[in-house]
């Protein structure tokens, strides 16, 4: 277990919640699974699982709390094959979409970035990082290759 887990309430059907990760991260398992009954909720499922080596737990426990974008998950992708796989799986609101930001069907948002982003501002002059800031602002989803070209 690790000393921090996030702990991510929904409001119903945390086993269809779970599947859904589970079909999109393929190396994610399912650690614990819990139901507790009796509660102000009433029935309240309870499951642990693992994606990409982070540990999460969900709770479904009713319609109390939403989501929202001052927490996201950020997903370091390989490639812009792998940007676009997990854009495909998990974007849902297209009006959601920002700078590599999506929402999923869940209201969950999650940042999708490809590992070059970040050693490319590194290595940038800051005319190169001010133009590469400018082509990501207008992107929804990350661009590997235009934003190679704005670095120039």
């Amino acid at each position: 277990m690790n000393k921090i887990t996030p702990f991510l309430w929904f409001d119903k059907d945390a086993s269809a919640i779970a599947d859904f990760y589970l079909s999109v991260f393929k190396d994610g398992k399912i650690l614990e699974k819990n139901v507790m009954s009796d509660t102000p909720s009433g029935t309240v499922e309870i499951i642990a699982l693992e994606l990409l080596g982070q540990e999460f737990q969900i709770m479904s426990a009713g319609p109390l709390f939403k989501f929202t974008e001052a927490v996201s998950f950020v997903v370091n992708c390989e490639d812009q094959a792998e940007v676009d796989y997990y854009w495909e799986k998990l974007s849902a609101d297209p009006k959601a979409e920002q700078c590599g930001w999506l929402k999923d069907k869940y209201g969950l948002s999650w940042q999708i970035v490809p590992k070059q982003w970040s050693s490319m501002l590194k290595t940038a002059t800051p005319e190169q990082a001010a133009r590469m800031t400018q082509a990501m602002l207008k992107m929804k989803k990350f661009n590997i290759a235009e934003l190679e070209a704005a670095k120039g």
